[in-house]
């Protein structure tokens, strides 16, 4: 009796254990898409009204979308802001993130991710030895995870590689990750999912990395380009913040354009600037954009703060509250560009813009065959990294429409010490100095300063 008590308790946990329903992406969720230079939720124009969104920083590196209970704790703050977007900047691609994805699609909230973490990233000091097999096995594993969600809105293949004259150097390894991403999506029969690049907030640059980014043949091509923009400090108005010139600047630019951060908190943050980022001063040209940032982090910018896994709502929160509630966006289409289309490289240009040549390096030999095979299983943050090689790089230049090496050479490793260039994750991003310094000197010389 004893044993046939045993059995059936078994039977019956193995039946209740199988009796849980299991989690899966909801598929009634209409996916976002680029038509022209702007996004599209059906056939009605999609502008991000969202925030950037790791609560702990890079100090205490956390994956939010794992954490089903913060996550919905946090989507109720979300909905009252009236969010429809968030970006998150570093996951674990081991775990899974069903729960949270599904009660953010419930919200109707989209995600635009980076596929990059502090181990898993391009290094500026040393691009061609960062971009090998190790690291594009790890953001493909990431895009594996994150293709069935119909709310991932995009993917970011980059944020602030580049931040300087000098660092441009890397902005064909930029560019070269960006189409492998986009010919993984192509070659695992995903839906069409947006891939991108965020730029750091520097004037040296910025219109030639967009350039770049939109030139060449359209396997070439990004889907989108966004930058981190903390040029208007209130109190502060479209012209004097230079943001008409940054409108004129990129007017006829033919991918969708928005901010992937925001928000300069040099003095007391009003958000006067959601008035315009959201009327047709701007929408012809930009399709909104993400308030930097959510949770409050060292840098002192956060919207919230959490103790205790409990959360307080600070003034900023009060303030983009007010600012979103009363701004609507425009009617129709908000004037897109409705061709889109490729522009000219931009020509080398030391010691601002000092990229060579347009060729971009071919895709290492030994992750050819993940566009076949997939990616397998991501190591998660716990991975040993890949910055430092140890896998096979690129050492020839890409035929383009294929990614692969159009000259003879096969693949090499490497290693390097550095890690100047990591993915800047929230409290590592730029804004705090580059604001600071934009302020300072904009006062003495206007707001040509900030011009892209």
């Amino acid at each position: 009796m004893k044993s046939s008590a045993i059995a059936t308790t078994l039977t019956l946990g193995a039946s209740a254990v199988l009796a849980v329903p299991s989690i899966t992406a909801r598929d009634d969720v209409t996916p976002v898409t680029v038509k022209g230079n702007a996004f599209w939720k059906g056939d009605e124009r999609f502008y991000m009204r969202g925030v950037d969104y790791q609560p702990g920083g890079s100090s205490n590196l956390a994956d939010p979308i794992t954490d089903a209970e913060g996550c919905k704790r946090d989507i109720e703050k979300f909905k009252e802001l009236g969010l429809n977007t968030i970006r998150v900047y570093s996951v674990d691609n081991s775990k899974d993130h069903d729960e949270c994805m599904n009660a953010l699609a419930d919200a109707g909230i989209y995600l635009v991710l980076d596929v990059n973490t502090p181990k898993y990233s391009l290094n500026r000091a040393s691009p061609k030895i960062s971009y090998n097999d190790v690291y594009l096995q790890y953001i493909f594993a990431t895009v594996d995870k994150f293709a069935k969600y119909k709310n991932t809105l995009a993917f970011f293949s980059g944020n602030e590689v580049i931040n300087d004259g000098p660092s441009s150097k890397a902005a064909p390894y930029v560019k070269a990750v960006t189409r492998d991403l986009r010919q993984y999506i192509r070659s695992r029969n995903y839906r069409e999912i947006p891939v991108g690049y965020s730029a750091a907030d520097i004037n040296t640059n910025r219109l030639q990395m967009a350039q770049f980014m939109n030139c060449g043949t359209d396997d070439e091509r990004s889907d989108f380009f966004a930058f981190n923009d903390y040029s208007w400090c209130d109190p502060s108005s479209f012209t004097t913040s230079g943001w008409d010139q940054k409108v004129k600047n990129f007017t006829g630019y033919g991918l969708p354009l928005f901010l992937s951060e925001y928000g300069c908190n040099t003095n007391k943050r009003q958000f006067q600037e959601v008035s315009s980022l959201y009327s047709e001063d701007m929408t012809g040209v930009y399709s909104g954009g993400l308030v930097y940032e959510y949770s409050q982090e060292p840098s002192k910018y956060g919207l919230v703060s959490i103790d205790d896994n409990k959360v307080k709502t600070l003034d900023d929160f009060d303030a983009l509250k007010k600012a979103f509630s009363k701004t609507s966006n425009p009617k129709g289409d908000g004037g897109y560009n409705k061709t889109g289309g490729a522009n000219p490289c931009p020509a080398k240009d030391s010691p601002n813009w000092d990229v060579d040549s347009d060729a971009l390096p071919a895709i290492p030999d030994g992750a050819k065959k993940y566009m076949k095979d997939g990616a397998g299983k991501g190591d998660g943050f716990g991975g040993k990294g890949s910055m430092s090689g140890g896998g096979s790089t690129s050492t020839g230049t890409a035929e383009p429409g294929s990614g692969s090496a159009s000259s003879s050479g096969g693949s090499s490793s490497g290693t390097s010490s550095s890690s100047a260039g990591v993915m800047n994750l929230p409290n590592m991003s730029m804004a705090p100095i580059v604001v600071g310094m934009v302020t300072v000197m904009s006062t003495f010389f206007g707001a040509t300063l900030v011009l892209a």
